[in-house]
C-alpha cells in the first residue's frame, strides 16, 4: 500500500513540475489580447469610416441637387 501511494504521490509531483501546459495558456492568453485589441480598433476604424462616408455622401448630394 505504502509504495502504491509513494508511485502516486510521485507521479502527482511529476505532473505538477512540467511546464508544457503553461506555453498553451501563454499563447491563449496573447491570442485573447490580440483579438481584443483589434476588437477595439476595428469599432474606432468603423466609426472614422463611416464618418468620412457620411461626410462624401453630404458633399456628393450637395453637387447633385
Amino acid at each position: 500500500m505504502n509504495t502504491m501511494l509513494l508511485k502516486l504521490y510521485v507521479k502527482f509531483q511529476d505532473l505538477a513540475s512540467r511546464e508544457e501546459g503553461q506555453d498553451l495558456v501563454e499563447y491563449a492568453l496573447v491570442v485573447a489580447l490580440i483579438a481584443f485589441g483589434a476588437t477595439a480598433g476595428m469599432k474606432a476604424l468603423a466609426t472614422g469610416l463611416n464618418s468620412a462616408f457620411q461626410g462624401i455622401s453630404t458633399t456628393l448630394g450637395s453637387y447633385i441637387s
